[in-house]
């Protein structure tokens, strides 16, 4: 009881801190009266390429290495690990960076982006974007979701003061709105890099890197599926809608998506735990109970979000989005519900190292890339391939959950008569 009482208290605590964070970033689509519906659906571009970056499978990653290896008491060769990846991160970016460089009038006209300062920042974000769920991942397998939650209120404390600022008084548009995105993504960064300092100011050790690797990969795989299906929705709008329509597309897909970020702290505080459990063989009964609050919480805010939808749109982005964005939330919140406990699932399986789920959720994420490609008539159209990706991923992830013949993590002590 004890257990659970810190596990819900800390849930609650970074539901908190998701729902403040997420209002404050909110505040930041208010903007969108003063710079148009064409200048806000080019922030809304700009901010999917930011936000399309595997953020989720590095925490993720990073997350479970913290947990094995507090849980091992080995946290010397997790500082060599952590260290690894930071500089890695580095690296991609750099290379995306030259790139970006060589095909930036194209990706401009491609993209729709009137200024080209507007893509050179988006693509600073990104770095820090990238290294944010390095160290966020620390905190969440430090279990030290105080902080996790904090960095969330300060990423948008920064966004929101930054970009009203840039736009209200400089007029800079799309490009000031992008300017608030890179500092609030930069005090984020600041505050778990300063929190997980006990971590990486350690003299590393080596580790074994063909172990990590094995269980780094299929962690990237398959939480980089679920970001894909979470995501890249809004990417693909914006290339096939006019610009009047994607600004509606993206006023939906706010709203929707904070319900997301409403419930994903459950699974967030459940995954280090198992984490934890599987590496003593220790049994836990967590996930049920998470997955059982996920469904409660996710289709009582998508039924709720569809009926005060039309009132928070007219809110937040202005008569002329309301008849089409409203329009769409039902569908959208819809859509997200079987994403949401299907990411339950899916942080339970890879917590416990059951890789074998991933092949076919990368499967799933090419076949909706592919299908986004065809079904695009109507931005209805986009959600409804959305939704059917969801329950497949959804029913991908329940199939590897309760088949039969999985293993049983059992208390330490029974460890040996656990079935293989």
């Amino acid at each position: 009881m004890s257990h659970r009482g810190t596990f819900f208290r800390q849930s609650g605590w970074l539901m908190v801190a998701n729902v403040g964070g997420g209002i404050l970033m909110w505040v930041v689509h208010f903007l969108g009266h003063i710079i148009g519906r064409d200048q806000y659906g080019e922030f809304g571009a700009l901010l999917a390429g930011a936000i399309v970056i595997p953020t989720i499978p590095l925490q993720m990653v990073m997350a479970q290495q913290t947990a094995k290896a507090l849980a091992a008491e080995r946290p010397r060769e997790l500082a060599g690990v952590l260290r690894l990846i930071w500089g890695g991160t580095f690296a991609l970016w750099a290379v995306a960076a030259l790139v970006v460089l060589v095909f930036q009038n194209r990706i401009l006209r491609d993209w729709q982006i009137s200024q080209p300062a507007a893509l050179w920042l988006t693509l600073l974000s990104m770095l820090f974007c990238l290294w944010l769920p390095v160290f966020s991942g620390v905190l969440q397998g430090q279990q030290s979701f105080l902080w996790l939650g904090w960095s969330s209120i300060f990423n948008g404390i920064g966004r929101v003061a930054v970009a009203g600022i840039a736009v209200m008084a400089l007029g800079l548009g799309a490009t000031g709105m992008m300017i608030g995105v890179l500092v609030g993504s930069m005090a984020a960064v600041g505050v778990c890099v300063w929190q997980s300092r006990s971590i990486w100011f350690q003299a590393p050790l080596p580790f074994d890197w063909r172990s990590v690797l094995s269980q780094i990969i299929p962690l990237m795989l398959g939480f980089g599926a679920f970001q894909f299906l979470f995501t890249a929705d809004t990417m693909f709008a914006k290339g096939y809608f006019k610009p009047e329509e994607v600004g509606c597309y993206v006023s939906a897909g706010t709203l929707s998506r904070a319900l997301m970020w409403f419930v994903l702290p459950l699974a967030t505080v459940m995954f280090p735990r198992i984490v934890h459990s599987a590496a003593k063989a220790e049994k836990t009964d967590l996930m049920k109970l998470v997955l059982l609050g996920t469904a409660v919480l996710a289709s009582g805010g998508a039924v709720f979000l569809s009926l005060v939808g039309p009132w928070v749109v007219k809110f937040m982005s202005g008569p002329a989005f309301v008849a089409l964005a409203s329009s769409l939330l039902p569908w959208y919140a819809g859509a997200l519900v079987p994403l949401a406990l299907a990411n339950v699932l899916l942080n339970n399986l890879l917590a416990r190292s059951m890789f074998k789920v991933v092949p076919s959720l990368c499967v799933l994420a090419i076949g909706y890339g592919v299908a986004l490609t065809q079904y695009h008539k109507t931005p209805v159209e986009v959600l409804q391939t959305l939704g059917v990706c969801n329950l497949l991923l959804f029913g991908v992830c329940a199939w590897y959950t309760w088949r039969p013949g999985q293993p049983v993590i059992v208390a330490r002590g029974q460890a040996g008569k656990a079935n293989a």
